[in-house]
């Protein structure tokens, strides 16, 4: 007879978390996502995923991927399980999310990998390269804002099937039997890059309340969004 060691533990699937933005510049808002996300689905690790240049924003060139990297870098330098992954600015060239999430694969085999992504990015999902495949190619978050509303009537039957919604609730089940595409409202901060860059574009970082305040101490030093 076979005895089994009542001490066993289950070794589960380590978790690993990317956010994938251009982060331009990083705030708290964007911080505190990343720090409740990693306490919401207990990650191992949780990748701020930088873009050289998002294809599907091509009217608005980001600021240099050197600066933002740095930034990202001082933000979460005390942050344990917190990292900046510089894959796609290595690149040194636009990418796409269906592309990228085949190489985090790669990189953590035997992991579970999950794509975080705001309301905004689940809103115009449609103009990604293969959208439908980018929803299936890893485990979705997608954060939403306060004030905003969220719908899912532009994706697909077969994606919505896969919806777990977690809003109003203080606990994730995490589920079995494929990829899903969480939805949670766990972060009720709301910052906007766009309206930050415009603040600090005239010199005011007084204005910039949203700004950790290494980040914004880097941003007068280096005179950016001027």
């Amino acid at each position: 007879m076979i005895r089994r060691n009542p001490l066993r533990q289950v070794i589960r699937m380590k978790r690993i978390a990317y956010f994938g933005g251009t982060f331009d510049p990083v705030h708290n808002g964007h911080l505190t996502i990343a720090r409740s996300l990693v306490s919401l689905f207990a990650f191992d690790r949780f990748y701020f995923l930088p873009a050289f240049h998002a294809p599907h924003k091509p009217d608005r060139p980001p600021t240099s991927g050197y600066h933002r990297f740095a930034m990202l870098a001082i933000a979460t330098h005390t942050d344990e399980n917190i990292a900046v992954s510089t894959l796609e600015l290595d690149k040194r060239e636009k990418r796409y999310t269906i592309d990228t999430l085949a190489e985090l694969h790669s990189l953590h085999p035997g992991s579970r990998v999950f794509f975080v992504m705001g309301a905004d990015s689940w809103t115009d999902i449609r103009t990604w390269r293969n959208w439908e495949n980018v929803l299936t190619a890893a485990d979705i978050i997608v954060v939403t804002r306060p004030g905003y509303e969220i719908s899912f009537d532009h994706v697909t039957d077969a994606a919505r099937e896969r919806i777990v919604d977690m809003r109003l609730t203080e606990s994730v089940a995490m589920e079995n039997g494929g990829r899903r595409i969480y939805i949670t409202d766990a972060v009720r901060y709301d910052a906007s890059a766009t309206e930050l860059r415009t603040d600090l574009s005239d010199g005011h970082l007084e204005r910039a309340e949203d700004l950790p305040l290494e980040v914004a101490k880097y941003i007068e030093k280096y005179e950016l969004y001027r």
